[in-house]
């Protein structure tokens, strides 16, 4: 199996079993953001999950959570951020767009100044943090065992697991950190589902506590820095949003008659009859495919989906109409 179809098989198999969120291909570093990729996250939720589902379907932005901006007194918003103009400007629109934010029209017309404040207080909505890479054929590992150390000794992940197609061996698991869980992924073609075979459990990672995160690697010297763990917090909350508003049904339908949309546990995934697996249409499609019978991309709704398999939804009612009077508790 193709390590595109190995990570949508997978993200199915465990949406359907599992509570909160699942999501794909999200950036877990802290010093360099987009150093690290996990190929598979999941969320479980917090004691607060259903208030988050209200806010808004998208990702709340960090910088406005992390802002002065409160549900009470609305402050002009440029007093309300300790970042760059620019970063905060962003964040502003974003988090009006998404309803995390409101306007107040009043404060704003009597200054002649944009004054905003929260909808809702943000939530303690999310806890564990499970981080899953992908590898389908141990034979070819490329950058495997590197990429997990930087996994644990980073520890923004709760858990780190390898998921592989692979027989595992004695010499696997030695090249594999020992915090890692290691699961051997068993595939039912009669039911096109996953088993799922534990062959050792992940351990628990120290979140709370200073990681390690390489930055470059050079023959006999590797850059590191050391994260605290109040940005290791920042790092979690927006790897957790960043999941909630992304999912993992983040994929096109080709346009080609070997398409046929395959419903696995709930997921419509973009099956190739001419592949017999699931294909990335960016990607693996197009006229160079001896397989290609040009015609129009089958018709799905991948985010009215999500809504009806998941806690999630596509268009809550929002937080906006509640915030009506708070003025006086400024």
């Amino acid at each position: 199996m193709s390590e595109f179809a190995f990570e949508l098989e997978l993200c199915t198999h465990l949406e359907s079993r599992q509570e909160g969120i699942v999501a794909r291909q999200l950036g877990a570093g802290v010093a360099a953001p987009g150093g690290r990729i996990l190929d598979i996250v999941c969320v479980e939720p917090g004691p607060a999950f259903d208030e988050r589902v209200a806010i808004t379907s998208e990702s709340i932005p960090d910088a406005a959570v992390a802002s002065a901006v409160g549900t009470g007194r609305a402050r002009y918003w440029k007093d309300a951020f300790d970042c760059h103009p620019d970063r905060a400007r962003r964040a502003v629109d974003r988090a009006l767009e998404s309803g995390f934010f409101e306007r107040d029209h009043t404060a704003s017309a009597a200054a002649s100044r944009e004054y905003v404040r929260q909808t809702a207080r943000y939530p303690d909505w999310y806890d564990r943090l499970v981080g899953i890479e992908n590898k389908p054929d141990l034979g070819r590992p490329g950058d495997l065992e590197s990429q997990l150390r930087t996994d644990v000794s980073l520890a923004v992940a709760d858990e780190i697991v390898l998921a592989t197609e692979s027989y595992v061996t004695r010499a696997h698991l030695h090249r594999i950190p020992d915090d890692v869980g290691v699961w051997r992924v068993h595939r039912d073609d009669a039911s096109r589902g996953l088993e799922i075979e534990v062959i050792r459990e992940p351990a628990s990672l120290p979140v709370d506590e200073p990681g390690i995160e390489p930055l470059a690697f050079e023959p006999g010297r590797t850059e590191i820095e050391v994260v605290s763990p109040e940005s290791k917090a920042r790092a979690r909350r927006r790897l957790a949003e960043r999941a909630y508003g992304k999912g993992w049904r983040t994929y096109e339908f080709p346009a080609c008659k070997a398409c046929q949309p395959v419903d696995a546990d709930g997921a419509t995934l973009p099956y190739c009859a001419w592949a017999d697996r699931a294909v990335d249409a960016t990607t693996e499609c197009g006229p160079s495919c001896p397989g290609y019978e040009q015609t129009v991309a089958p018709a799905v709704d991948l985010e009215a989906e999500r809504d009806r398999q998941t806690a999630w939804e596509a268009d809550p009612d929002g937080t906006r109409r509640r915030q009506a009077g708070l003025d006086q508790f400024g």
